[in-house]
């Protein structure tokens, strides 16, 4: 089992930016493929981007593409979520996710969907005014 704390959240301007950490415990964090979700006021959650247990694999929703960069640290069990060019719509809260599930040989709507995830942190918030 792992635990997950998401970090580095907070209120910016449009057009500004943010780097989210999340740390895992456990000595096994190379075993789990990672996901950044976030959840809107009154929305579902949604799928941002997720990487391979290597991080040679990445996946981004369109909503974030060319904007936001997932990587990780298997050394320091940490993944990360840097986010350029904020907008007022990526208001939400941000939810680090793991699953022990491959996601490289997993459909995209598969690694879109919140059900893959087995873990999940307790959210860091992001506000980004206009």
């Amino acid at each position: 089992q792992v635990q997950l704390v998401e970090s580095g959240g907070g209120l910016v301007q449009t057009g500004g930016s943010l780097r989210l950490s999340c740390a895992a415990s456990g000595r096994t964090f190379n075993t789990y493929a990672m996901a950044w979700f976030r959840q809107a006021p009154g929305k579902e959650r949604e799928f941002a981007a997720a990487i391979s247990r290597g991080g040679a694999m990445t996946y981004y929703a369109d909503s974030v593409k060319g904007r936001f960069t997932i990587s990780r640290d298997n050394t320091k069990n940490t993944v990360f979520l840097q986010m350029n060019s904020l907008k007022p719509e990526d208001t939400a809260v941000y939810y680090c996710a793991a699953t022990l599930k491959t996601i490289t040989t997993a459909t995209t709507a598969q690694v879109m969907g919140v059900i893959r995830y087995d873990y999940w942190g307790q959210g860091t918030q992001v506000t980004v005014s206009s």
